[in-house]
Protein backbone atom coordinates (compact mmCIF):
# COMPACT_ATOMS: atom_id res chain seq x y z
CA UNK A 1 0.00 0.00 0.00
CA UNK A 2 2.69 2.24 0.94
CA UNK A 3 4.70 1.85 -2.44
CA UNK A 4 1.44 2.07 -4.39
CA UNK A 5 1.21 5.67 -2.55
CA UNK A 6 4.40 6.65 -3.29
CA UNK A 7 4.29 5.59 -7.17
CA UNK A 8 0.52 7.85 -6.97
CA UNK A 9 2.57 10.39 -5.62
CA UNK A 10 5.10 10.58 -7.83
CA UNK A 11 3.10 10.40 -10.81
CA UNK A 12 0.51 13.14 -9.58
CA UNK A 13 3.84 15.07 -8.91
CA UNK A 14 5.34 14.96 -12.48
CA UNK A 15 1.63 15.81 -13.97
CA UNK A 16 1.11 18.83 -11.75
CA UNK A 17 5.00 19.94 -12.62
CA UNK A 18 4.25 19.89 -16.05
CA UNK A 19 1.01 20.97 -16.20
CA UNK A 20 1.90 23.93 -13.70
CA UNK A 21 4.90 25.41 -15.94
CA UNK A 22 2.90 25.45 -18.75
CA UNK A 23 0.21 27.67 -17.31
CA UNK A 24 2.97 29.52 -14.99
CA UNK A 25 1.78 32.41 -17.12
CA UNK A 26 -1.86 32.51 -16.75
CA UNK A 27 -1.03 32.76 -13.28
CA UNK A 28 -1.55 35.58 -10.94
CA UNK A 29 -0.40 35.97 -6.88
CA UNK A 30 -3.11 36.16 -4.92
CA UNK A 31 -1.37 36.61 -1.49
CA UNK A 32 0.60 35.03 0.81
CA UNK A 33 -0.05 31.86 2.76
CA UNK A 34 1.59 31.60 6.42
CA UNK A 35 1.21 28.52 8.47
CA UNK A 36 2.51 28.32 11.44
CA UNK A 37 2.61 24.68 13.81
CA UNK A 38 4.22 23.14 17.22
CA UNK A 39 6.39 19.67 17.57
CA UNK A 40 7.49 17.31 15.04
CA UNK A 41 9.05 13.98 15.00
CA UNK A 42 10.60 12.59 11.35
CA UNK A 43 11.24 8.54 11.73
CA UNK A 44 13.39 8.36 8.65
CA UNK A 45 10.61 7.15 6.09
CA UNK A 46 8.20 10.21 6.48
CA UNK A 47 6.29 12.45 9.02
CA UNK A 48 3.08 13.81 9.57
CA UNK A 49 2.63 17.68 10.62
CA UNK A 50 -0.30 19.59 11.38
CA UNK A 51 -0.38 23.56 11.40
CA UNK A 52 -2.78 26.43 11.59
CA UNK A 53 -2.63 28.59 8.26
CA UNK A 54 -3.58 31.95 7.28
CA UNK A 55 -4.35 33.49 3.73
CA UNK A 56 -2.88 37.34 3.62
CA UNK A 57 -4.60 39.06 0.54
CA UNK A 58 -4.62 42.67 0.10
CA UNK A 59 -8.04 44.22 0.30
CA UNK A 60 -9.58 40.60 1.80
CA UNK A 61 -10.34 39.48 4.69
CA UNK A 62 -7.98 36.82 6.55
CA UNK A 63 -8.88 33.49 5.55
CA UNK A 64 -8.00 30.60 7.45
CA UNK A 65 -6.97 27.01 7.29
CA UNK A 66 -6.04 23.92 8.86
CA UNK A 67 -3.11 22.21 7.31
CA UNK A 68 -1.48 18.53 7.32
CA UNK A 69 1.47 17.95 6.19
CA UNK A 70 2.64 14.48 5.03
CA UNK A 71 6.39 13.70 4.16
CA UNK A 72 7.56 10.56 2.33
CA UNK A 73 11.29 10.29 2.29
CA UNK A 74 14.45 10.79 4.22
CA UNK A 75 12.74 12.89 7.37
CA UNK A 76 15.12 12.25 10.56
CA UNK A 77 14.57 14.38 13.81
CA UNK A 78 12.65 16.73 16.08
CA UNK A 79 11.69 20.28 15.53
CA UNK A 80 9.70 22.00 18.27
CA UNK A 81 7.96 24.59 16.06
CA UNK A 82 7.74 25.80 12.77
CA UNK A 83 6.34 28.50 10.03
CA UNK A 84 6.01 28.27 6.47
CA UNK A 85 4.90 30.78 4.18
CA UNK A 86 4.20 31.11 0.39
CA UNK A 87 3.42 32.93 -2.59
CA UNK A 88 0.03 31.96 -3.63
CA UNK A 89 -0.72 32.01 -7.65
CA UNK A 90 -4.08 31.51 -9.14
CA UNK A 91 -5.57 31.62 -12.80
CA UNK A 92 -7.76 34.59 -11.00
CA UNK A 93 -6.70 37.79 -8.98
CA UNK A 94 -9.17 36.70 -6.06
CA UNK A 95 -10.27 33.38 -4.32
CA UNK A 96 -13.56 33.30 -2.22
CA UNK A 97 -13.39 32.21 1.23
CA UNK A 98 -11.81 28.51 1.45
CA UNK A 99 -10.81 29.24 -2.03
CA UNK A 100 -7.04 27.39 -0.97
CA UNK A 101 -9.16 24.36 0.06
CA UNK A 102 -7.51 21.09 -1.48
CA UNK A 103 -4.68 18.84 -1.88
CA UNK A 104 -1.33 19.93 -3.08
CA UNK A 105 1.96 17.71 -3.98
CA UNK A 106 5.53 18.51 -3.95
CA UNK A 107 9.13 18.09 -3.38
CA UNK A 108 10.06 19.17 -0.54
CA UNK A 109 14.08 19.67 1.60
CA UNK A 110 15.32 21.01 4.68
CA UNK A 111 18.03 20.64 7.22
CA UNK A 112 17.97 22.28 10.77
CA UNK A 113 20.98 22.24 13.85
CA UNK A 114 19.26 24.75 15.85
CA UNK A 115 17.60 26.69 13.75
CA UNK A 116 16.99 25.99 10.31
CA UNK A 117 15.45 26.28 6.69
CA UNK A 118 13.64 24.60 3.94
CA UNK A 119 11.96 24.75 0.59
CA UNK A 120 8.44 23.05 -1.11
CA UNK A 121 7.27 23.28 -4.48
CA UNK A 122 3.63 22.62 -4.49
CA UNK A 123 1.05 22.30 -7.12
CA UNK A 124 -2.57 21.37 -6.49
CA UNK A 125 -6.26 22.39 -5.07
CA UNK A 126 -9.17 22.89 -7.63
CA UNK A 127 -8.01 21.43 -10.74
CA UNK A 128 -4.73 21.53 -9.86
CA UNK A 129 -5.18 25.21 -10.86
CA UNK A 130 -3.33 26.85 -7.83
CA UNK A 131 0.32 26.98 -7.08
CA UNK A 132 2.09 27.01 -4.15
CA UNK A 133 5.05 29.60 -5.18
CA UNK A 134 8.17 27.11 -6.12
CA UNK A 135 10.45 27.49 -3.21
CA UNK A 136 8.53 28.47 0.14
CA UNK A 137 10.12 29.72 2.96
CA UNK A 138 10.32 27.53 5.81
CA UNK A 139 12.10 28.25 9.35
CA UNK A 140 11.82 25.58 11.98
CA UNK A 141 14.03 25.13 15.70
CA UNK A 142 15.63 21.79 16.47
CA UNK A 143 17.55 19.22 14.68
CA UNK A 144 16.44 17.49 11.50
CA UNK A 145 17.08 16.82 7.79
CA UNK A 146 14.41 16.12 5.83
CA UNK A 147 14.23 15.19 1.80
CA UNK A 148 11.70 13.59 -0.91
CA UNK A 149 7.91 14.11 -2.04
CA UNK A 150 5.30 16.43 0.14
CA UNK A 151 1.82 16.54 -0.05
CA UNK A 152 -0.44 19.19 1.47
CA UNK A 153 -4.27 18.55 2.99
CA UNK A 154 -6.07 22.34 3.28
CA UNK A 155 -9.25 22.27 5.04
CA UNK A 156 -10.97 25.51 5.82
CA UNK A 157 -10.11 26.89 9.47
CA UNK A 158 -11.30 28.98 12.29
Amino acid sequence: MRRFLILAALATLASSIGGAHAQQAQRVQVGVLECRGGASVGFIVGSVTHLGCVLRAEGMPEDRYVATIRKVGLDLGITQESALAWGVFAPVARLGPGGLSGDYVGAQGSATLGVGVGGNMLVGGSANSIALQPLSVQGQVGVSIAAGLESLELRPGR
